[in-house]
């Protein structure tokens, strides 16, 4: 008996040492964005997806044929016949963010209604927002440590919605509370200010208050020629990347505030240490662009 209970209690002993050693923080970005064949990327851990539109004629909602979709698949969409549909949006920017820190894992929210053609109609707000909550209420679960938003609009109804009035009101405090949420456990939602040449506003959600609005450089000097540029601007970084096109193998530059957004994220991923998001940011080096200071992201 002495013997018995001594065996276990060895077995016990060397559970609760090895767990820990067992136990691995992976760096987790979320990424936000069109869709995504996840098959073809083993960074991908997670899928879920919001729509706006149900599976009527000429739209389609999530795989499930509903609004909301969670697992493998989850994320995945018709396929376009044209290489350039911005429904491969997703696909640029999973390869984006591996090229900058390949050992980042990906939890992938697609929030874009695709037609049955395989077009997307873009992240309508309310699935881009939900997309947002979900994120903050399942951070934890996840090990997310940040979060990654490609889309951006200058909309009246979308820059209403960052003051949490007009059309998009109830979205506009959702996707505040939420971006709080994650800022109180110091996980910074990134978001691409746009590409609309605009010195005066930055889209949405970028002028949600607590996202931190990514622009795009097109050298250390200048500023992306379309890169949005007022009040919300709060970070820079290169805004091209070298990658592939979705089925094809030459490589092609994708540029824009969506790589610079992905490029910062997943570059604070893999930098990230036990440290409050702004400390990191008040280490990172600053570039000067028309007199004003940024702080700039690199690889």
């Amino acid at each position: 008996m002495k013997k018995a209970l001594l065996a276990l209690l060895s077995a016990v002993l060397l559970i609760t040492v090895t767990q820990p050693a067992q136990a691995e923080d992976q760096k987790v970005l979320a990424i936000i964005d069109s869709a995504i064949n996840s098959k073809n990327f083993n960074a991908i851990i997670h899928e879920v997806c919001f729509t706006t539109t149900g599976a009527v004629p000429n739209k389609m909602a999530c795989p499930n044929g509903q609004t909301f979709m969670e697992g493998p698949g989850a994320a995945s969409a018709p396929w376009p016949t044209s290489i350039n549909s911005a429904t491969y949006h997703g696909d640029a920017m999973v390869k984006a963010a591996l090229v900058t820190n390949p050992n980042v894992k990906i939890v992938f929210v697609r929030s874009a209604d695709v037609t049955v053609s395989g077009n997307t109609l873009g992240s309508q707000t309310p699935a881009l927002v939900a997309a947002i909550d979900w994120v903050s209420k399942n951070s934890a679960k996840y090990s997310i440590d940040a979060v990654s938003i490609s889309q951006a609009s200058i909309s009246k109804n979308n820059l209403d919605a960052c003051t949490g009035t007009g059309t998009f009101a109830n979205e506009g405090i959702r996707a505040t509370n939420a971006v709080s949420l994650l800022s109180a456990s110091n996980i910074p939602v990134f978001a691409g200010t746009g590409n609309d040449q605009s010195s005066t506003v930055v889209g949405f959600p970028a002028c949600v208050p607590g996202v931190v609005g990514v622009g795009a450089l097109y050298s250390l000097t200048m500023f992306e020629k379309a890169t949005n540029r007022g009040p919300g601007l709060d970070l820079v970084a290169l805004g091209t990347v070298t990658i592939t096109k979705y089925g094809r193998t030459e490589p092609y530059k994708a540029s824009g505030t969506s790589v610079a957004t992905v490029v910062s994220s997943s570059s604070y991923v893999g930098k990230k240490k036990s440290i409050a998001f702004t400390d990191y940011i008040n280490l990172l080096p600053k570039v000067v662009l028309s007199g004003v200071s940024y702080p700039y992201a690199s690889k």
